[in-house]
This record gives C-alpha cells, structure tokens and sequence, in this order.
C-alpha cells in the first residue's frame, strides 16, 4: 500500500515537468528557458568570481571560528591552571585552619590545666588561712581564759588574803617586797 501511495505523488509532483509541450530547444518551451536561465546565472556567479569569494569568506569564517577554538582552549587551560591554585590555596588555608583549631584546643586544655592547678593552690592556701585562722582564735581563747582565770585567781587570793591578813601583816610584806625589789635592782 505504501509503495502504491509513493509512486502515486511521484508521479503527482512530476506531472508538471512535463507540461511543457514543443521541442525542447525552443524558446516557447519553458524547460529551455529555465535551463539557460540557470546556466546564465551560474556563469555570471562564476565571471564574479562568486565562488572563490564565498570560499574565502567559508575560509577567513573557518579560521576566525579555528582561532575561536584555540582561544577558547587557552583559556580553558588558564582557567584549570586558576583552578588547581585555588584548590591548593584553599587546601593550604584548610590545613592552617586545621592547625589553628588544634593549637587553640591544645591552649585551652593547657589554659584548663592552669586554671586547675591555680585553684588547687588557692585552696590550698585559702586552707591554710583559715587553719591559722583558727588555731590564732584557740591561741586566743586559751589566753582569754587564761587571763580570766588569772583574774578570778588574783580576785579569789586578794579576797582570801584580805580576809586572813591583818595591817601589821601586811606592812611586813609590803616592806619585804620592797626590799626584795631594792635588791634586784642594786
């Protein structure tokens, strides 16, 4: 069926070449006049010169777009030497970023171990502060009881001795204290 419809528009489209009717040599045959209508344009293209024209033209397209390329290929391979920099660069500042970060943990863990140990020294002195603190308030309780003791002593004598002593008691001591005075200081 397809072959059929095929010849059938062949045949179709073809029907008006052979319209025209005559010999073929003359000029009311449109054939003819077609035929050296075509031959005298394509002689004209080539007294013109047309032909060598456009074939420079194809040429001088052909190395602009041949230049195009090699331009496009020298930039292509600056811009992969571009690239690989800033990869290595960018490589180089991740690395120095990687040692930062490092060098910072390892100064904080250090700053830690300071503080630390700092603290411990503080304590240890804030302890020993407040040791002698308290054996300063034990020294000084002892004392004041001491001294409390001493004056309830000297208080309880006094009254005993007041008691028990009489003046002529008393002149005699006050004397031999005087005497015992004169000799020490002689």
């Amino acid at each position: 069926m397809r072959s059929v419809l095929a010849l059938a528009l062949t045949f179709g489209a073809t029907s008006p070449a052979f319209a025209a009717s005559g010999p073929f040599l003359s000029m009311s045959n449109t054939d003819f006049v077609v035929t050296l209508a075509f031959l005298l344009f394509v002689g004209i293209l080539l007294y013109a010169k047309v032909p060598g024209l456009l074939g420079g033209q194809l040429d001088a397209r052909a190395e602009g777009i041949k230049k195009d390329l090699e331009e496009a290929r020298a930039l292509r391979e600056e811009a992969q030497t571009i690239l690989a920099s800033y990869e290595r660069k960018q490589q180089e500042v991740q690395a120095q970023a990687d040692r930062i970060v490092a060098s910072a943990r390892e100064d904080a863990a250090k700053a830690a171990d300071q503080a630390k140990a700092d603290l411990e020294v503080s304590i240890a002195r804030r302890m020993t502060a407040a040791e002698e603190q308290i054996t300063a308030a034990q020294d000084s309780a002892v004392k004041e009881v001491r001294d409390q003791a001493i004056t309830v002593a000297i208080a309880a004598a006094d009254a005993v001795i007041s008691k028990q002593m009489t003046a002529t008691e008393a002149n005699k001591l006050i004397d031999a204290a005087i005497a015992d005075v004169d000799a020490k200081l002689h």
